[in-house]
């Protein structure tokens, strides 16, 4: 072979790998590009409630994990007076450690943004963005019980002694559930179980206001706007630098429309 003809094919081989190399920075920063997602359910919930979100999310090529949190779930034989809101923070923080997560969309559903707001505290540097979907934003010191409007921590306190042995919130009944009747929330009543009290009564204990300076999105679902989410709501709507939009579904949309929630997910971060 000659020198001119080496020089050739040396010449094409770096710029075929000059252009692959190319390739592999334009997919990672592509919207497309696939991210890692960890999905914190709400109370009385468990990891299953996310069954058709993750699995629409991990078809279009995403990392998907969905930890359920003690005393809830296919934990729930694990249900005790024991369990606090630190119980819940370290479930979700053990995920980012036994699997080594970083560059994690943190998402969080009504009572999951106590642990997520946790979380995100501590491990700060591992998280990509968080998102709050209708969910509680404690700030350090808060209680689930103090950020619930006035009156309803008491309800809640009496309903855990009467039905709950005072260890559980109990499951309330099919109407707080604003979803349309039908197979699927059939399917949702039947996997809810009793909420450890405790983790409503235990504070938060942060070392950063809530979002830890991190990118934030903030989803409010309208139709219809539970009363129990709007201080979190109005906290939101003041935060400086949180993207707040508003979501005109009911407040448990992951199951009777999953779609909602991938779309929305996918185009975050």
């Amino acid at each position: 072979m000659t020198v001119d003809r080496r020089a050739a094919l040396a010449g094409l081989s770096a710029l075929g790998a000059a252009a692959l190399s190319g390739t592999a920075a334009r997919a990672q920063s592509a919207p497309g590009a696939s991210k890692t997602y960890v999905l914190v359910h709400g109370a009385y919930g468990g990891g299953w409630i996310w069954r058709d979100v993750a699995a629409g999310l991990r078809q279009q090529g995403h990392r998907v994990w969905t930890p359920t949190q003690t005393g809830l779930g296919e934990r729930s034989h694990l249900l005790s007076r024991q369990i606090t809101v630190e119980t819940h923070i370290q479930d979700v923080a053990a995920v980012f450690e036994m699997d080594e997560l970083r560059d994690v969309i943190l998402v969080g559903h009504s009572y999951g943004g106590m642990a997520v707001t946790g979380v995100a505290d501590r491990l700060t540097d591992r998280i990509r963005h968080i998102v709050y979907l209708d969910a509680l934003i404690p700030e350090n010191g808060d209680t689930a019980f103090t950020i619930l409007p006035a009156g309803m921590a008491d309800a809640r306190r009496k309903a855990a002694l009467d039905q709950g042995a005072g260890v559980g919130l109990p499951v309330p009944g099919p109407d707080a559930f604003p979803i349309p009747a039908g197979p699927a929330k059939d399917w949702f009543m039947q996997r809810l179980r009793p909420h450890p009290i405790g983790t409503y009564e235990s504070p938060v204990r942060l070392s950063k206001p809530a979002g830890a300076g991190l990118p934030v999105t903030y989803v409010a679902y309208t139709n219809p706007a539970l009363a129990s989410i709007e201080p979190s709501r109005q906290r939101a709507r003041a935060k400086t630098g949180w993207d707040y939009r508003e979501l005109a579904v009911p407040h448990d949309v992951e199951v009777p429309m999953p779609e909602k929630v991938v779309e929305l997910l996918v185009g975050i971060g």
